[in-house]
């Protein structure tokens, strides 16, 4: 099984990260820290020093200093939960699911997975089901449904779901075997532009104006971990968007967030207006949403030539499901992981993975994306594409192998990360207790600047650069 540094290797390299840079880095801890049969822990760590280790690089491009990178793997599975442990005036979160979310039974023995956080999801399948929102009724309705038709139906009328399927299945599937042909990120180039020189400042992403279209957790997380190097994170959302709240709170520290409504062509203007000025876009709408609207990334490129574009996705760019949406929730059940946890627990159930750590460690890989995409534009030019997925993590995950006896590790508790891993800081909601970022880098550290606000607290417009 490959060690913690062995795996951190492999991400780092695969970006065309220096090996040398990896001499500066420190992992410590030991695995497992919470009940699972998966390497989550480790999954959340190495992602988590990868991208720290992107920002000192890019420090020591910018200033020729060299740091040193250490990342607690304790530390680390706290921070890839952060929602949990998040306290508003000492106010733990409300419950973190809708009343009809979770997992049912269908009528063929099979599980299916219900994503109905956002009212337009839950609308979608009460409307395939014919039946109100209730969780009884929804159990009900399911009964005269084969799992797999249901899945189908419920994406064909705009929600969704997942089918829990076995790694096997899964693998069988043309969209796995489609993610097999790519990398676990990809950085391509997709137009010219002369390279852009580092702007001055004190951090290792001072200066960079990052363009934060996400919701949810892996997007916003990318942003969070920009905006504790040093760059000024916009979060653009709409007055019409649903949101879940105490998820905004948790990423939203140090980032500006404004309102732009992209259905009209006012807002639109405003988004061309904000893009002209931007170094590194980051977005994780439904596959083609934003390019519908003008926003793509070769438009992107041309409205601003030398841009970094970050697209996430759930299921992967290529393959016959490129365009499905999807949730961390989801990608677990369909892709194996819950199948693989029930089986390791002994029960005849899905049981999901103690972390979203397909979220988080995503959100780690997309802001290492975005910062080696960036020094690529430093130094060569051009416009650069970088694409990320929620289920190419998963296989990741996958192969980086199992935990014998993992689930009967005891979990972390909330009292024993509040006692080494939060900090308290004023934010418009209240005072937040939130857990501190794990990468400790020795010269710059990392540190949000800007508290967390209701989202559309700013004007839609860059901060001058200091």
């Amino acid at each position: 099984m490959q060690s913690p540094a062995d795996i951190l290797k492999g991400i780092w390299t695969s970006v065309g990260g220096d090996p040398v840079a990896l001499e500066r880095v420190r992992l410590t801890g030991e695995e497992p820290q919470i009940p699972s049969s998966f390497r989550v822990a480790v999954a959340g760590q190495t992602t988590i020093a990868a991208a720290g280790l992107a920002a000192a690089e890019i420090w020591r491009l910018r200033s020729g200093e060299a740091q040193d990178v250490h990342v607690d793997m304790r530390h680390a599975v706290a921070e890839c939960r952060s929602e949990r442990y998040l306290r508003l005036d000492d106010k733990p979160p409300p419950p973190a699911w809708d009343a009809i979310a979770g997992v049912y039974r269908t009528g063929d023995g099979r599980f299916v997975r219900c994503h109905t956080n956002f009212p337009h999801h839950r609308d979608a399948v009460c409307k395939v089901l014919a039946c109100e929102a209730e969780r009884e009724k929804v159990q009900a309705a399911l009964m005269r449904w084969k799992g797999e038709e249901f899945e189908s139906a419920a994406y064909a009328a705009g929600g969704v779901v997942a089918l829990m399927r076995s790694y096997d299945e899964w693998s069988a599937l043309p969209q796995a075997r489609a993610l097999a042909e790519l990398p676990l990120m990809s950085i391509e180039r997709i137009g010219e532009a002369p390279p852009r020189p580092w702007p001055e400042g004190d951090r290792p992403l001072a200066g960079l104006r990052v363009l934060d279209l996400s919701r949810v957790i892996a997007g916003p997380v990318a942003g969070r971990t920009l905006a504790a190097h040093g760059a000024d994170v916009l979060l653009v959302s709409g007055p019409e968007l649903p949101a879940i709240p105490w998820l905004t709170i948790d990423t939203g520290r140090g980032k500006l967030t404004t309102f732009v409504e992209l259905k009209s062509e006012a807002g639109r203007a405003q988004l061309r207006e904000l893009l002209k000025d931007a170094d590194i876009v980051s977005q994780g709408y439904r596959p083609r949403a934003l390019a519908a609207l003008g926003f793509g990334p070769e438009e992107a490129a041309k409205i601003n030539p030398g841009i970094v574009y970050v697209t996430l996705s759930a299921y992967g760019h290529a393959g016959p499901w490129a365009e499905r949406r999807g949730f961390d929730s989801l990608v677990q059940t369909t892709t194996g992981f819950n199948h693989a946890e029930g089986q390791a627990a002994g029960i005849d159930a899905p049981k999901e993975l103690p972390a979203q750590i397909l979220d988080h460690a995503t959100g780690y890989l997309m802001a290492l994306g975005a910062m080696m995409a960036r020094a690529r534009q430093a130094d060569e030019g051009g416009s650069w594409h970088v694409r990320v997925s929620l289920a190419q993590t998963g296989r990741w995950l996958w192969n980086l192998g199992r935990l014998d006896g993992g689930l009967d590790t005891p979990d972390l508790t909330g009292e024993a990360v509040h006692a080494a891993f939060i900090e308290s800081m004023p934010s418009g909601f209240g005072t937040l207790k939130a857990v501190r970022h794990s990468a400790l880098l020795s010269r710059t550290p990392a540190q949000w600047s800007r508290p967390a606000m209701p989202l559309g607290s700013h004007p839609a417009q860059w901060p001058v650069r200091s």
